[in-house]
Formats: C-alpha cells, sequence, structure tokens
C-alpha cells in the first residue's frame, strides 16, 4: 500500500525525497520504495523519518 502520508509530510516540509534519505542515511531508492508501498521499513528507520518530518509513527506509518 502507497504511503501518501508520508510524501505529502515530506512534501509539506519541502524535502525531496534525496533530502529526506540524507536526513535519515539511506538512499533516496529507499525513500522512494518506502513511499510506493514496495519497502518495509524498519522501526529505526520509522522512528527516525518520523523525528525528521516532525510526526508521529501513527501519523505517518499506522494503518487504518
Amino acid at each position: 500500500m502507497k504511503n501518501l502520508r508520508l510524501k505529502s509530510a515530506r512534501a509539506a516540509l519541502d524535502l525531496s525525497q534525496q533530502e529526506l534519505a540524507d536526513a535519515v542515511g539511506v538512499s533516496r531508492q529507499t525513500i522512494n520504495a518506502i513511499e510506493k508501498g514496495d519497502y518495509n521499513p524498519t522501526i529505526r528507520l520509522c522512528l527516525a523519518i518520523c523525528h525528521t518530518l516532525h510526526k508521529t509513527l501513527d501519523e505517518l506509518f499506522w494503518e487504518d
């Protein structure tokens, strides 16, 4: 399932996939795969992304 909440939160801060990737220490392809729903990140990566985007795990990764 696509992670549109992650993409939206990233865009709201005017961050590119590359900028987010650099901030959390992964490749741009990893961020792209997470947003497309092709990759399930580790909890450590989820937390790093949440911290960078000023969001909670629930806001970005919890499925309704």
